[in-house]
């Protein structure tokens, strides 16, 4: 049975749609068509009026702060009188080191190394100036590159200050006149520190220095790092090593270290406490670097305990000597016989000696020094 609204439909177009039909069919479908496209556009249009977060303005206002500072920096302050321009140091002020004076700390009383220490108290005021750059300095070059080789006119020690230096001249090759390399013949990087390496592996255990990372020495601490070859080395094997050294009137190991793209700072590792937080590294190194360990009652070995992390190990290698047999375990029992008090009072096991160097490690036992 039919609806009363289906009969009405039926008699008004009769039982085969007309032409009428068919267009008011189609007027419905473009309608519908129109209705749904203006609805779309209206919310394109409304999310596209949104404002989007501009993820680069905060770095643009950041980077246009950094620019004013920096022209800031090249001025003064000088109250009233406005902002003055600052001009150059002389040329005798190229490597200066802030309120390090040697000659001054030693007139003024400071001796048993604290001659080496910063004293900006003895400071005399002296005219702000910009420090300008070597005469004959170049921008060192990419790594690894720059950490073998370095420009001449970059450091304060000179050339024949090298050659002059006994066994380096083994050990430096001059590439070109104005640049510096720190390779042997064999093409490493020291002649003899891949060997050294090794063999500080093999004391604690480790087949080769490759496998450092695995046995957990990460961080290393080079007292006294010289031309910074053994730190250079450490970290081609991916280790962190950081230089220490104190500061030198003549040329700093400082000052070779950073030019060859490695960690390091001054420090006088003799009169004053370590500015680093304690267990900060996982092995502490010290080769002929001129400290007397048992000094002081055993301060400075105190000291290294503080940095040197449980089951990190202490790493000494005395000054090289050619002596043999009798001699050699003479000169070996001069050197442990002093420390030996002072590592046990401290909790540390002397686990490896071979030829001149000794290896302790410190315990891992929290109540050893209260047994002790």
């Amino acid at each position: 049975m039919r609806s009363p609204w289906f009969n009405k439909l039926f008699a008004t177009f009769g039982p085969k749609p007309r032409l009428s039909w068919l267009l008011l069919c189609l007027i419905c479908v473009l309608a519908l068509i129109a209705i749904l496209g203006s609805t779309s556009s209206s919310a394109y249009e409304s999310s596209k009026s949104n404002p989007v977060p501009d993820i680069f303005s905060s770095y643009r206002r950041l980077r246009e702060r950094a620019a004013v500072d920096y022209l800031e920096l090249r001025s003064l302050s000088l109250g009233a009188s406005g902002l003055n321009e600052l001009g150059f140091c002389g040329r005798e002020r190229e490597h200066i080191v802030p309120c390090y004076n040697v000659t001054a700390n030693s007139l003024a009383g400071f001796k048993d190394g604290e001659e080496f220490d910063r004293h900006c108290e003895l400071s005399r005021p002296r005219e702000w100036c910009l420090v300008r750059p070597p005469k004959d300095y170049k921008i060192p070059l990419r790594w690894p590159a720059g950490r073998d080789v370095i420009w001449s006119g970059n450091v304060r020690i000179t050339k024949d200050q090298f050659l002059s230096s006994g066994g380096m001249t083994k050990r430096l090759m001059l590439l070109e006149e104005n640049q510096i390399a720190f390779h042997s013949d064999e093409g490493l990087i020291f002649d003899g520190v891949k060997d050294y390496a090794r063999q500080i592996a093999e004391m604690i255990g480790l087949g080769s220095d490759s496998e450092f990372l695995q046995a957990g020495v990460r961080s290393l601490l080079d007292i006294g790092c010289g031309f910074g070859s053994f730190g250079a080395h450490l970290v081609s094997l991916k280790l962190m090593p950081l230089c220490i050294a104190a500061y030198e009137a003549t040329g700093s190991q400082v000052q070779l270290a950073l030019e060859r793209g490695l960690p390091a700072m001054i420090g006088n590792f003799v009169s004053r406490q370590l500015p680093y937080p304690s267990l900060s590294f996982d092995m502490i190194h010290c080769a002929q670097c001129g400290i007397v360990w048992d000094k002081k009652d055993g301060k400075f070995l105190i000291e290294a305990d503080r940095v040197l992390r449980p089951g990190g190990y202490f790493v000494l290698t005395s000054p090289t000597s050619k002596t043999r047999g009798s001699s050699l375990r003479m000169k070996k029992r001069n050197i442990l016989t002093p420390l030996e008090e002072f590592t046990e009072r401290i909790c540390w096991t002397l686990i490896a000696q071979q030829e001149e160097t000794f290896i302790w490690q410190k315990t891992v036992d929290a109540h050893c020094h209260t047994s002790l």
